[in-house]
C-alpha cells in the first residue's frame, strides 16, 4: 500500500456498491402513493443515518482486515527464516506469493530470497500506519457519500413520485457506471458488468428490503 493509491481501485468500486445498495432498501420502500413530507423525512434521516453507520462499521473491517494481512504475512516470514529446512522455507515463501508470480521464479532464485531473508533481523508484527487510517478514512466516505446522489431529488424536488423516478435513474446511472468500472479493471466486458451491476444492485436491494432491512 502506498500514499499514492491508499485504496485499490477495486475496493472503491465495491464500497460505492455496498452504498448504493444500503440507499437503495429505503428509497425503494417510500410508498410514493401515500408518503407526505413527514415520511419523506424518515427516510432521508433512515439513508443517511444507515450509510453513516455502516461506513464507521465498515472502515474498522477495513482496519481489521489490514492489520490481519500484515500480521499473516509477516509471522509466513518468521516461520520461514526459522524453518530448519530450505524446501520447507521456500515454499512457505511461495505461498505467500500470488500464484502466478510464484509460478514465474525459478527453485534458485527463491533459495536467494530465502539466504537474503535468514541474514536479516527477525521482523516485528507491524501495526496500523497512516496509510491504513487513510484508507479507513476513505472506505468510510465512500460509503457514506454515494447516499447523497441518490437522496438529493427528495430534497430538492416536491412531488415524491417524480423524485423517486430521479433518484431511481440517478442509482441506476452509478450501477451502471460502478459495473462498467469493475469490468475494465478486472480485464472482463466493462458494459456486460455495467448492466450486470444494475441488474444485481436492485436485486439485492429488492432482497433486502424483502426480508425487512
Amino acid at each position: 500500500m502506498t500514499s499514492a493509491r491508499v485504496l485499490d481501485p477495486i475496493d472503491r468500486v465495491t464500497e460505492v456498491l455496498f452504498g448504493l445498495i444500503m440507499v437503495l432498501t429505503f428509497t425503494g420502500s417510500l410508498s410514493v402513493a401515500e408518503a407526505g413530507r413527514d415520511d419523506t423525512r424518515t427516510m432521508l434521516i433512515g439513508a443517511l443515518g444507515c450509510n453513516f453507520a455502516w461506513g464507521i462499521i465498515d472502515a474498522v473491517l477495513f482496519l481489521m482486515g489490514g492489520l490481519a494481512n500484515k500480521g499473516r504475512t509477516v509471522l509466513a516470514l518468521i516461520a520461514a527464516r526459522r524453518s530448519a529446512s530450505s524446501e520447507n522455507a521456500q515454499q512457505i515463501i511461495a505461498e505467500i506469493l500470488p500464484a502466478p508470480v510464484a509460478g514465474l521464479i525459478q527453485p534458485a532464485e527463491f533459495a536467494l530470497f530465502e539466504q537474503r531473508l535468514r541474514q536479516q533481523p527477525e521482523p516485528a508484527i507491524p501495526g496500523l500506519d497512516g496509510d491504513d487510517w487513510r484508507g479507513a478514512l476513505g472506505v468510510f466516505l465512500l460509503v457514506f457519500l454515494s447516499t447523497f446522489p441518490v437522496v438529493i431529488p427528495f430534497i430538492v424536488i416536491g412531488n415524491a413520485a417524480l423524485a423517486l423516478r430521479v433518484s431511481n435513474a440517478i442509482a441506476i446511472v452509478m450501477l451502471l457506471v460502478t459495473g462498467y468500472s469493475y469490468g475494465r479493471l478486472t480485464g472482463r466486458s466493462a458494459w456486460g458488468w455495467g448492466v450486470g451491476m444494475v441488474l444485481v444492485g436492485l436485486t439485492l436491494a429488492g432482497l433486502t428490503m424483502a426480508l425487512g432491512g
